[in-house]
């Protein structure tokens, strides 16, 4: 092929600003994910009782009850809290659910959160093995047929919903806002929502039957702009992502309502992470 026949693409051709668009937003989730004190750095998941426990990661000695979450700090050990250093003992105070606040220990953060009504503690290291080896995740080639229109349901209220989680016996509570009705191939499909980070926008958790065979078998989450005003939302399931943890045991990820378990293939999306694939090591450190 001479450089006169070679393909050529400008900023005019739909499907190259498709596809452009979509690799631009996965460099930047990718980024995200790989981010310094991100899930990839996570290196332990530890349960807070109301007895007094140290852990090997973390400094100090914790326990938590209705004042929430205390620390003892020995003499040559601290925390920073607003680049403040704290020594000797502090009280965090009661966490919300789903809430948590991040402190400096040496060589990284810790996060002190809530989930599932209990008080943990998940120390982050920038130099923990499943960060450094990292080497991305493998999706599905982007495609205009995952991008498919529906229509936002709301419920007359809120439901709350409860699902399962990734650590075993440990449940969310969620409101589902409404649901979201589409078709793939005419047939009729649903989905639960609930909120998304941006005031409007919706969260869908799901699985489908690529679940467990070219997808991570326990979920995948998507992003949802808000409705318009006669309720038409945009699915795209090109940016259906794996939830952390699809990489890594120290996560305590929702599971999808039950309602959720689509029926058919969407094969959009990000794939099984290498670090579940036979013969590559998970981080369980």
């Amino acid at each position: 092929m001479t450089i006169a026949d070679a393909p050529t693409h400008t900023t005019a051709d739909p499907q190259f600003e498709f596809d452009e668009e979509w690799r631009q937003w996965h460099r930047s989730h990718e980024q995200v994910r790989a981010d310094p004190h991100g899930f990839l750095a996570v290196t332990g998941l530890h349960w807070l009782t109301a007895g007094p426990q140290r852990f090997p990661d973390v400094p100090g000695e914790w326990y938590t009850g209705e004042s929430g979450p205390v620390v003892t700090l020995g003499a040559d050990e601290k925390l920073v809290i607003d680049d403040r250093p704290i020594r000797g003992r502090h009280e965090f105070g009661p966490i919300a659910e789903r809430g948590g606040v991040t402190v400096g220990i040496d060589g990284g953060v810790l996060e002190v959160a809530r989930r599932g009504g209990h008080d943990i503690l998940r120390p982050r290291r920038p130099d923990n093995p499943l960060r450094v080896a990292y080497r991305g995740t493998s999706t599905f080639p982007p495609s205009r047929r995952w991008v498919l229109r529906g229509r936002f349901v709301p419920f007359d209220t809120p439901r709350p919903t409860t699902v399962g989680a990734a650590v075993e016996g440990l449940t969310h509570v969620y409101d589902a806002p409404g649901r979201i009705e589409f078709t793939v191939d005419r047939v009729p499909l649903s989905l639960t929502a609930f909120n998304g980070h941006v005031p409007g926008s919706l969260s869908v958790l799901f699985t489908d039957a690529t679940s467990g065979v070219t997808t991570y078998p326990a979920n995948r989450a998507l992003s949802v702009a808000a409705a318009d005003e006669q309720g038409r939302v945009t699915l795209d399931f090109n940016r259906a992502t794996n939830l952390p943890c699809a990489y890594t045991d120290f996560a305590t990820c929702p599971l999808p309502p039950v309602e959720n378990r689509l029926p058919i293939a969407v094969e959009a999306g990000e794939k099984t992470p290498y670090e579940r694939l036979a013969g590559d090591p998970v981080d369980r450190s």
